[in-house]
């Protein structure tokens, strides 16, 4: 599997990889194809993911710009169209209380607002026709063991103070008689506004609009490499050379290695998996009380997250293998297996028909940063979603088009300050398997 840390190249025209959502979206729409000639425009973006599809869009409807799309493989062939499908008022890693101790109250407040806008903005662009599967709203944060249930308390007692957000405490038995009898739930936190969809359709949908809005959509066509001439930007493709005024990378966590020096060493890309069962029988589904179609996630370090599908199958996920190279090696998805079980004993005889995986960005700082990579701000980036970026890219698309237009951005972190690097980047892979290591024992343990 194409692996960002040492990989140069991420392809050319790849298929969809085998997941639940390629196989269940039905025919992929219409793009603009393999770029075939010479450009010259004012905005060429890189990646066709949500950051870079919302760009797009918001270019040409907010501010008349109709940018052009380069993708290497196929749209939303990265992780837009290869997550879980939670929308959340949530990016990064990083807690509210964390941020207010090292920014205030006021950063802390704005940051949130800025989650809460990217919801606003999802829910927006779905409500002009795009059919994600949309499921009922409503997310679960559960304690995995009983030292978490106070964590939780403390952390709705600081939302409802500093946001006016309504979040629910629930109990262990409130979860597993009204929700789901989940065997690893304690209490869980319950949010009414977060849901679920098919990241994959959502993405085409965000496609569509761009380019009835007039961007130009290239797939096939990826960036060899790109060099400042002549105070624009020349990007090379295998058949054509786009010049332009303004780039955005909008490649997360599958930037290529040595793509661009202005976000060298500033990620580290972490491997996800998800495997997806075969449909529960009505007598199973009853036998986990299996109630609700909320999306929900533990508290763990290394967390685990699972939904259940429109068709009564389980979508369960959580960390995957540290290299490419180890990525479909049936170990991972056989684990995800055995978790599922721990947390529905009913379900020992269950299998799982779909597994796939695919790259998570993660930042030094635990939140994503919108930012220029070069000292004139031709070249922008948008990264570091720390695997929650569903929502936030779409806002982010939003403040990337803006700041090409030269336009002030919110006086947020995630927007004054470039994406900090890795000391000793050589050595990341060997500091992500020490941090699984260690979360591992703080899971059990504390």
């Amino acid at each position: 599997m194409y692996d960002p840390l040492h990989d140069t190249f991420a392809g050319q025209a790849e298929p969809y990889p085998d997941s639940y959502w390629a196989q269940h979206s039905g025919p992929a729409p219409a793009a603009d194809g393999v770029l075939n000639r010479d450009l010259d425009v004012d905005v060429a973006i890189i990646g066709a993911g949500y950051t870079g599809l919302s760009t797009a869009y918001h270019l040409a409807v907010d501010h008349g710009v109709k940018a052009v799309v380069l993708e290497a493989n196929q749209t939303a062939w990265g992780c837009s169209g290869r997550n879980a499908g939670f929308v959340l008022k949530s990016s990064g890693r990083k807690p509210y209380a964390q941020m207010q101790k090292q920014w205030g109250d006021a950063v802390m407040r704005g940051i949130y607002q800025e989650f809460c806008a990217g919801v606003d903005t999802v829910k927006d662009l779905i409500s002009k026709g795009i059919d994600c599967e949309v499921q009922a709203p409503g997310y679960l944060r559960m304690a995995h063991k009983p030292a978490m249930v106070k964590v939780i308390a403390d952390q709705a007692a600081l939302q409802q103070q500093m946001f006016g957000y309504q979040v629910e405490v629930l109990s262990q038995q409130q979860v597993r008689q009204q929700y789901v009898d989940d065997q690893q739930s304690f209490g869980a936190l319950r949010y009414a506004d977060g849901f679920g969809v098919n990241p994959l359709k959502l993405a085409w949908g965000y496609q569509r609009l761009a380019r009835e809005a007039g961007a130009r959509i290239y797939t096939g066509s990826p960036v060899l490499s790109m060099r400042a001439v002549g105070g624009k930007q020349q990007l090379h493709t295998p058949q054509g050379i786009v010049t332009a005024k303004k780039v955005v990378i909008a490649t997360n966590g599958y930037t290529a290695k040595n793509f661009h020096p202005g976000i060298q060493a500033r990620t580290l890309p972490v491997l996800s998996q998800i495997i997806v069962t075969e449909p529960l029988t009505e007598a199973q589904l009853q036998a986990c009380n299996f109630l609700t179609s909320h999306v929900v996630m533990d508290t763990r370090a290394l967390k685990y997250y699972y939904r259940k599908l429109p068709d009564n199958r389980l979508l369960f996920g959580g960390r995957g293998a540290i290299t490419g190279k180890d990525a479909e090696n049936p170990y991972y998805a056989e684990r995800l297996l055995q978790v599922l079980k721990l947390s529905f004993p009913a379900l020992q005889q269950i299998r799982y028909q779909y597994k796939w995986a695919g790259w998570v960005c993660m930042a030094l700082d635990d939140i994503p940063h919108i930012y220029q990579a070069d000292e004139r701000g031709d070249v922008l980036y948008s990264m570091g979603y720390c695997g929650s970026g569903l929502s936030f890219s779409v806002q982010a698309g939003k403040r990337l088009a803006e700041r090409v237009m030269g336009l002030a951005l919110p006086e947020l972190p995630l927007y004054q300050t470039a994406l900090p690097k890795f000391p000793l980047p050589a050595l990341r892979r060997l500091g992500q398997w020490g941090y699984f290591h260690y979360g591992k024992w703080q899971d059990r343990w504390f």
